[in-house]
């Protein structure tokens, strides 16, 4: 149920020095009355008690960290998994938090795996609220030396697999009037990275499409939003952080808070777009970057 505040009203008479037939608040100018109103403002909401959200790539970095912080705030969660055997052990500590789930087959580079989870999580659950894009690859190579083989799985992956999956999941929450979609971009989405050219380019073209979504579902009352991470402590970047100097760097252009962040900081931005409270925002990509593109 929303939270209310309660906001006593008393008659009052003359107000201002002016006589008037309403109502003023529990502290009037000049007089208390026995009569009283209840005026009920609602309070943000930040609760998924009763939601169902599925997360591709779940199984470990930022998606099992998102998907265990929708579980917190009361989600089922729906897994998509490129093995789904791979999970390691994500569907006991959802359960363990009381909440419902259910692994799925969905490699995102495949249009029959991505449909099937999606019908799958609706029809086990019952519906689909949310869908968290979080899928994605950055094979780096300098401009001048990447192969077309990396260059259409990294688009296959981030943007054809985005788009499909988003896609799939309006067709659910079209009928129901309702729906949450996040996309993982990148602060590469908006900054140029060396040796990350086609990775900076599949992740703009997310921030983009979210844009685009956004005002074609919005008449559904589906919003489409998306969060795009700095570097994050993740067994994606593990090498990269490994390295003294890249470390450093990294933490250097972070201009603001200068320290590396951890799944949960993206976990969180995350669950507020899936929750009531960002109900009126869409079209937005929070860049969780502590800073970086502040410069």
């Amino acid at each position: 149920m929303p939270s209310y505040l309660s906001l006593e009203l008393t008659p009052s008479p003359v107000l201002y020095g002016r006589r008037t037939g309403g109502y003023a608040a529990s502290w009037p100018v000049t007089d208390r009355a026995s009569l009283t109103l209840d005026t009920m403002i609602p309070f943000p909401r930040f609760d998924l008690s009763g939601q169902v959200a599925l997360v591709t790539a779940s199984a470990r970095g930022l998606g099992r960290a998102i998907a265990l912080a929708l579980a917190q705030s009361g989600a089922d969660v729906a897994l998509g998994l490129r093995d789904i055997h791979a999970h390691g052990g994500l569907p006991a500590e959802i359960e363990s938090l009381g909440r419902r789930v259910l692994p799925l087959q969905m490699d995102v580079t495949r249009m029959d795996q991505i449909f099937s989870a999606v019908e799958q999580a609706a029809s086990y659950f019952g519906k689909l609220d949310i869908l968290v894009n979080n899928a994605g690859i950055a094979p780096g190579n300098l401009a001048e030396q990447v192969r077309e083989e990396d260059f259409d799985l990294t688009m296959a992956v981030n943007v054809k697999g985005t788009f499909f999956a988003s896609q799939a999941a309006a067709r659910v929450m079209i009928p129901r009037k309702s729906g949450r979609i996040i996309n993982v971009s990148s602060q590469a989405g908006f900054v140029a990275l060396p040796t990350e050219s086609v990775y900076c380019a599949t992740k703009a073209a997310i921030v983009h499409l979210t844009k685009c979504l956004a005002v074609e579902w919005g008449q559904y009352g589906i919003t489409v939003n998306g969060v795009a991470p700095t570097f994050i402590e993740t067994p994606g970047t593990e090498e990269y952080l490994s390295n003294p100097a890249a470390r450093a760097d990294v933490i250097e252009r972070i201009a603001a808070l200068h320290r590396i962040g951890q799944p949960m900081d993206v976990a969180g931005p995350v669950v507020f777009l899936a929750s009531p409270a960002a109900s009126l925002i869409t079209g937005h990509t929070i860049a969780i970057d502590g800073g970086w593109t502040a410069r």
